[in-house]
């Protein structure tokens, strides 16, 4: 499972062809999953773009889909 804070990281981790990021996209790298997240940077976070709520969604998405990846078949 890997979080990517920003387009800049899901552009490093992505496969190609390049799947669209966006906040809360999911796409699968090998044996990897990625979620993509908005960047927690001020210009995100003071106009409202990213909020402690959309974090949270993120997170726990994550925290699922890891639960079902350690569960297995």
């Amino acid at each position: 499972m890997i979080v990517c804070l920003g387009q800049f990281a899901w552009n490093l981790v992505a496969p190609r062809p390049r799947p669209r990021f966006g906040h809360g996209a999911e796409a699968r790298a090998g044996r990897y999953m990625l979620l993509g997240c908005f960047h927690p940077s001020q210009q995100n976070t003071f106009t409202g773009r990213l909020t402690a709520p959309m974090i949270e969604a993120v997170l726990r998405r994550a925290r699922e889909l890891a639960d079902i990846e350690r569960a297995g078949p």
